[in-house]
């Protein structure tokens, strides 16, 4: 199993910023999917952003390109989601997942942290 373990939520003002952090651990595949979800209460869960190990490839929803970067440190088994220009419609529970397959992860992640909470105000 992986376990992933989110850090770096908090409360900002619009405008502001945030980096948020997800630990991954246990067994880890030679090449997976690991990325960003968000979700508030009342509506369904979005993808927010992912990366591909094997390739170095990113992709963002639409809202959030410019503003986000999602970064890998391979070697610390480390992801990271820099939030900047932060919105009030971004306050959300952030969750970090991870799965090994293309698949598994457009048919919902196999590995999920329990959330940090960001609020935008």
């Amino acid at each position: 199993d992986v376990q992933l373990v989110e850090s770096g939520g908090g409360s900002v003002q619009a405008g502001g910023s945030l980096t948020l952090s997800c630990a991954a651990s246990g067994y880890l595949y030679n090449s997976y999917y690991m990325g960003w979800f968000r979700q508030t209460p009342g509506k369904e869960r979005e993808e927010v952003a992912r990366g591909y190990t094997a390739d170095g490839s990113t992709t963002y929803r639409d809202s959030v390109k410019g503003r986000f970067t999602i970064s890998l440190d391979i070697a610390k088994n480390l992801l990271y989601l820099r939030m900047d220009t932060l919105k009030p419609e971004d306050t959300a529970m952030y969750y970090c997942a991870l799965d090994p397959t293309h698949m598994g992860w457009h048919g919902g992640p196999r590995f999920w942290g329990r959330g940090t909470q960001v609020t935008v105000s």
